[in-house]
């Protein structure tokens, strides 16, 4: 069995992270299925999904790190070409990838005692995404 469904998120940019676990879990209990696993994505190409510890030091941690690999303040090839000064955001999601996979374990997810399912965006403005969410298994 295959359910999807999607949810908006409105963001701020520039490294906005976002805890999403209760709204997967909240989609993965309307689905009915019990096993199987748990595809999260973000059709976008300046954003991504991970799992970390959402907790404020981490996240302070984590949006420092990814600012020392990826600088927003330097040029970009992209920005050359469009001019719209989001390079950066666009290598970032390409290096954290737009979607997760989790196993579904009797109707719940397999995360950690502290891991949740965290969307961030990179994009260098506001934004308004859709959140997909695709259940798979019986």
């Amino acid at each position: 069995m295959v359910f999807t469904e999607t949810f908006p998120l409105s963001t701020k940019g520039f490294c906005d992270i976002i805890d999403v676990t209760g709204k997967v879990a909240a989609a993965v209990d309307r689905s009915g299925i019990g096993d199987g696993i748990v595809t999260v994505f973000c059709p976008g190409s300046t954003c991504s999904l991970t799992t970390i510890e959402y907790e404020p030091g981490v996240l302070s941690d984590l949006a420092r790190v990814i600012e020392e690999i990826v600088p927003s303040n330097i040029p970009y090839e992209h920005d050359r070409r469009w001019g719209d000064g989001n390079g950066f955001s666009h290598v970032r999601a390409a290096l954290l990838k737009p979607s997760i996979t989790v196993p579904l374990l009797s109707s719940r997810l397999a995360l950690g005692t502290w891991q949740q399912v965290v969307f961030l965006d990179f994009d260098n403005r506001e934004r308004r995404r859709e959140i997909i969410v695709q259940v798979v298994g019986e």
